[in-house]
């Protein structure tokens, strides 16, 4: 079967890359959790201003330990083993173990994760003639391999149904690219822009595994959409341009690390800067792995010493967000800009970043989110798999997280108890590869539901952001969970008529 709205609406990374309670209370739960450091009783996080710098600036906001701490001071020290700790309004609703798979025309079940909806450079969800369509990562359960090793198997697919109906089933369009065309052997997550009639270009990242260091370029693929009564299809795609490549001054490299990250583009337009296009992406700092020293800076007000917190092994967590800038109107040449945040000695993966920019007012709001791993984490801090969360006053600012120490939607978890733990709560990587969309609405593939594995989209929920706070709307859908893969389009492109707004 095709996967159809209900009623009832970590899978490791590849090893080849790899309101808030007292001071006492937030002390108690750090001292259950095995390696992590309480909380100092004045510590609230670092102090975060949100102003905006030009992007093209020399300044990096920090992810810091003391804001990484307060996920842990937020989390209830007191639920039985296995439970949920996190607040409730930070919590993804739970997933029903027995939900649907993603299927081809004949039947056949297609792996999937990391998925991403057609846009444009504001985030605008398009349908084409009245289908909406999706881009996923694929893979080919019955290929003899399993679904943690998906990773190096990875084609990008596409998926449509009719706008006219958003409960519709998803309809399995095949490979975006023809076998062979681009430069990899695997094909990584990215986004898919929208440009004028039916112009479509696919940023993305190419992998290659063998030889030894591995290898990802950041790409891009132009084509065309186009269809019919009887469904989608893409031209195009022949020609494969390598953007971006690490730099080994802001950006890791695999002979620095061999489990660096440098993936996942994300191209957008700053209304601060109109004409100008922007690309955020994963990417890890630079520096050959293990020789970098934890500052005060990474560590804000959090009670440690850099030399302790070093000596602990959190100089191996070394994740960034990075940015670049287009140099041509074509977007075919890119030039690296400095990171906007990092997580030294925080956490080892941002992975998917992305901006939802919002007037608030008379101004204009960015939002950053990614997503991270429990596992990811520095030695000392503890948070669970979910969508992590910024805000400031431009695309380059001292972003201040969301509900304090960055945590917006978590799987549920006890963070009281290590995440490898027997007794952890048996929906701890329920879902994973979040994409928040512009109305709040946040989409993501189950991986793991009471050990039944996924590989198919998890239901849709609904992220209420707030100034800097954001909570689930259990008011909708079955108590917060609306339908599996529910990622609607706002906007109709239907040429010649052009862009219509739905």
């Amino acid at each position: 079967m095709h996967i159809k709205r209900s009623a009832r609406a970590a899978a490791a990374i590849l090893a080849a890359l790899l309101l808030i309670p007292s001071a006492a209370t937030a002390a108690s739960a750090a001292a259950t959790t095995p390696g992590t450091v309480a909380p100092q009783p004045q510590a609230l996080g670092s102090s975060h201003t949100q102003d905006a710098y030009s992007p093209y600036a020399n300044y990096t906001s920090k992810w810091t330990r003391a804001d990484a701490q307060q996920i842990l001071a937020q989390s209830n020290p007191n639920v039985a083993p296995g439970q949920n700790s996190l607040p409730r309004r930070l919590t993804m609703p739970e997933i029903p173990v027995d939900f649907p798979i993603m299927t081809d025309q004949a039947g056949r079940q297609v792996w999937v994760w990391d998925t991403w909806p057609l846009t444009d450079g504001r985030g605008n969800q398009y349908s084409y003639k009245g289908w909406t369509v999706i881009f996923s990562l694929t893979a080919d359960p019955y290929a003899g391999y399993t679904f943690d090793d998906r990773h190096t198997h990875a084609r990008i697919s596409y998926w449509f149904h009719r706008a006219s109906d958003e409960t519709a089933p998803w309809i399995y369009g095949g490979h975006l690219f023809a076998d062979g065309a681009s430069p990899g052997t695997a094909e990584w997550s990215g986004s898919t822009r929208i440009f004028e009639r039916n112009r479509i270009k696919t940023f993305y990242t190419s992998m290659r595994f063998d030889p030894a260091p591995t290898t990802a370029k950041i790409t891009m693929s132009e084509g065309r959409i186009q269809a019919d009564d009887s469904g989608v299809w893409f031209t195009g795609f022949s020609r494969h341009n390598i953007l971006l490549e690490p730099d080994g001054r802001w950006y890791q490299t695999g002979a620095q690390n061999p489990f660096f990250s440098f993936r996942d583009p994300f191209t957008f337009t700053d209304p601060a800067r109109p004409g100008k296009t922007f690309m955020v992406f994963e990417g890890n700092t630079a520096g050959v792995r293990g020789e970098y020293q934890c500052q005060q800076s990474d560590l804000g007000n959090s009670g440690e010493t850099p030399a302790d917190v070093t000596a602990r092994g959190a100089n191996f967590q070394l994740a960034n967000i990075g940015l670049a800038v287009a140099d041509n109107r074509e977007l075919t040449r890119w030039h690296f800009l400095p990171p906007i945040l990092s997580a030294n000695c925080v956490n080892d993966q941002t992975e998917r970043p992305q901006f939802v920019i919002r007037k608030v007012g008379n101004r204009w709001k960015y939002y950053l989110f990614t997503i991270s791993h429990a596992f990811t984490y520095a030695a000392g801090l503890r948070g669970p798999d979910g969508v992590y969360g910024f805000v400031g006053n431009g695309i380059r600012s001292d972003f201040q997280p969301l509900n304090r120490g960055g945590l917006a939607l978590g799987n549920p978890t006890d963070l009281n108890i290590s995440s490898t733990d027997s007794r952890q709560n048996p929906r701890q990587f329920q879902a994973y590869s979040h994409y928040v969309m512009p109305g709040g609405l946040v989409e993501s593939f189950i991986d793991n539901v009471e050990g039944r594995r996924g590989g198919t989209l998890a239901p849709t929920v609904k992220m209420d952001i707030t100034g800097t706070r954001t909570a689930v709307d259990r008011s909708v859908g079955d108590g917060g969970l609306l339908g599996y893969g529910y990622i609607p389009a706002n906007t109709d492109i239907s040429p010649p008529g052009g862009f219509v707004r739905r």
